[in-house]
């Protein structure tokens, strides 16, 4: 039986401040958080669930900030949905019947080329009126959420930052639109996957409300920073975010012991 302790609290307290801040600007907080919740003794199933809570209300501090600011692509974002969702299930049912570790070992190979893709420049981006028009619009985007809905449901880890990548690649928006945008993607499946957890009773919610309040801080203010500091800081927080990931990645499939 896990028991809630204070240090506990704090680790996992500043890892969910940590992890919404990192979210709200570039994606992949739970690459903070996670392995916050692990290493202070949750059993994984409850992990997944108690940093959904969190990743819930923090999400929606910061879509709900993006959207004061009118930085939200809101047509984009109720087109592409749907999408995401199905790829979701998808991916899910993919995972019953393949290996997640060799996708794993794919992306260590991967990963360094997004981060490339990230530093170089796209050309000129284009407005929201430009960008929810036209083939890019109508095929791309669908496409692009499908397969990163799929991801989601196979494997998961930098969703988020992979999102908006290629929000900000094949619409050829704005990074802080992209981001901001990709929030109502990451609810809707943070909600979908929280309830699922709930459900379940996977959830420690001494714990989970703790993290929910410093998830929501961290969100505010990463969301706030992003608008004020620009999409060259975006950029950057993308390249720290996939730089997370391939870590992480290295170490799960090349250096831990089996």
């Amino acid at each position: 039986m896990f028991e809630l302790t204070l240090s506990c609290a704090l680790i996992c307290g500043f890892a969910a401040f940590a992890g919404g801040f990192l979210d709200a600007v570039s994606g992949g907080g739970g690459l903070l958080t996670i392995p916050a919740l692990l290493l202070t003794g949750v059993p994984p199933h409850y992990a997944l669930g108690t940093n959904k809570i969190g990743a819930c209300l923090g999400t929606t501090v910061a879509l709900a900030n993006f959207a004061r600011h009118g930085v939200v692509a809101w047509k984009m974002a109720f087109w592409g949905v749907p999408f995401s969702l199905a790829g979701s299930w998808l991916g899910s049912l993919l995972a019953l019947y393949l290996e997640s570790a060799m996708l794993g070992k794919i992306l260590v190979i991967l990963l360094p080329i997004a981060m490339i893709a990230t530093l170089m420049p796209t050309g000129k981006s284009r407005n929201m009126t430009q960008a929810e028009q036209g083939l890019r619009f109508w095929l791309a985007l669908p496409l692009v959420c499908l397969a990163l809905g799929c991801y989601d449901g196979f494997f998961g880890p930098g969703t988020g930052s992979f999102l908006i990548l290629l929000l900000h690649w094949f619409l050829r928006v704005d990074l802080i639109t992209a981001s901001a945008t990709a929030k109502a993607f990451n609810l809707g499946s943070n909600v979908s996957a929280a309830v699922t957890f709930v459900w379940h009773g996977t959830v420690i919610w001494s714990l989970g409300i703790i993290m929910a309040i410093c998830f929501m801080i961290g969100n505010a203010i990463g969301s706030a920073f992003a608008i004020r500091a620009g999409s060259g800081a975006v950029r950057k927080f993308l390249v720290v975010s996939m730089l997370i990931l391939l870590a992480t990645l290295v170490w799960q499939y090349f250096i831990a012991p089996a």
